[in-house]
């Protein structure tokens, strides 16, 4: 992985069955991300990883910075002013972002106009045959540029139960979804677009975790106690330190991760001072380990669902992200091996004590492998054109 002009290059990977085979030719590939939380950047990951076992050179691009100067960082500052008023978020995303309303409009012209000239000199720069963009304000863009580079196909990848007005515009070749609802919210404003759903990509290392006893005499949680990862994002959402502390004192191992909030951080280290049954994390690469030892993972609507998937563990999840996170947490019920509940320390704690009694780890390690994302996405690039007939 190297550094292109502040964009990430990741090279083809030398690991997995799939890596091995010899494609039928080299493309150049850029994902458009958004450092907004890290959800973004977790899928665009997971892409690049599949392009390059296909052959491709795949960069990473930040939509956000691509704004320019100080405006990434803005964007940011007003997301995260939104959702810590109550309901405002609801109210935006609801009546704006998913109707496509004159509030969106204003939002995807504004943000165009920064990231348009970034994205064009991007393009001018390295030659590119594919573009992906996995954040609304990328998608925007690329579309106003796509005509000034013949050849140049371009993809949407969103992972929202509800994809919304920003996601969608006429230039776009093809739309990657992870669901037939999502699918029609495209449709809604794009009627002839061409969707296909796929399934949720996971990162490699949640492919080869270790056995529960391996994680557990790690992490030294005792083999038969009952044992939680607790998260939230990558900003660590919602009351985690109340909620860490009522379910230690319930006799429950917490794995607590804060993510990068430091402060959050500092007050699980403290908690785990007074309660020895939280083991508290910042923002560390070991999830995949975590959720091996753990029996239920505790966390808001995400990506973090399908990695926990993948290793077979149930979730429990907390009503903390608003807006496209409410949609989100709906499609999560929907598949499965999934439970709400309140956020207060009683009823979260109560419905972890009633999960665990229900639930019970499966003895292998990985309960879903990557095979049906790899051929869901083999068909998705044959639609466009990069298909095995080349």
């Amino acid at each position: 992985m190297t550094q292109i002009g502040g964009v990430t290059v990741t090279g083809p990977s030398q690991d997995g069955d799939l890596t091995a085979r010899t494609p039928t030719r080299r493309g150049s590939a850029l994902l458009l991300s958004g450092s907004l939380g890290m959800g973004h950047d977790v899928m665009a990951e997971a892409c690049g990883a599949s392009l390059t076992r296909r052959g491709w050179t795949a960069r990473t691009g930040d939509s956000l910075r691509m704004l320019g100067g100080r405006n990434g960082a803005r964007g940011e500052k007003v997301f995260r002013g939104m959702l810590a008023v109550p309901g405002l978020y609801d109210a935006v995303h609801f009546s704006q972002m998913r109707t496509g309303g004159k509030l969106a409009g204003l939002i995807e012209r504004t943000s165009s106009r920064y990231v348009v000239p970034a994205l064009r000199e991007e393009l001018s720069t390295t030659p590119t045959d594919l573009v992906v963009s996995i954040f609304a304000t990328g998608a925007a863009a690329t579309s106003r540029v796509k005509a000034e580079f013949p050849g140049l196909v371009t993809a949407v990848f969103s992972t929202d139960c509800c994809v919304h007005r920003l996601w969608v515009h006429d230039n776009t070749d093809l739309y990657l979804v992870t669901s037939q609802t999502a699918a029609r919210y495209v449709r809604r404003f794009a009627p002839n677009a061409l969707v296909s759903v796929v399934p949720t990509p996971v990162r490699t290392p949640f492919y080869d975790p270790p056995s529960q006893e391996e994680a557990r005499a790690e992490l030294g949680i005792p083999g038969d106690a009952p044992c939680v990862l607790l998260m939230s994002g990558s900003w660590g959402l919602g009351p985690l330190v109340e909620s860490a502390a009522a379910l230690s004192g319930a006799g429950i191992y917490v794995l607590a991760v804060a993510g990068r909030n430091e402060q959050l951080a500092a007050k699980l280290t403290a908690l785990a001072e007074r309660q020895h049954k939280v083991i508290p994390f910042g923002f560390t690469d070991r999830i995949p380990t975590l959720m091996a030892a753990s029996d239920l993972v505790v966390t808001s609507s995400g990506d973090t669902c399908s990695e926990a998937r993948v290793i077979g563990r149930d979730l429990l999840l907390l009503d903390v992200v608003p807006g496209h996170g409410r949609d989100n947490l709906q499609k999560e019920l929907e598949r499965g091996h999934a439970e709400v509940t309140n956020t207060d320390p009683v009823s979260l704690t109560r419905s972890a004590l009633a999960c665990l009694d229900r639930v019970k780890p499966p003895s292998h390690r990985v309960a879903i492998g990557p095979q049906a994302w790899e051929q869901a996405f083999d068909a998705a690039l044959a639609q466009i054109g990069f298909g095995s007939h080349w």
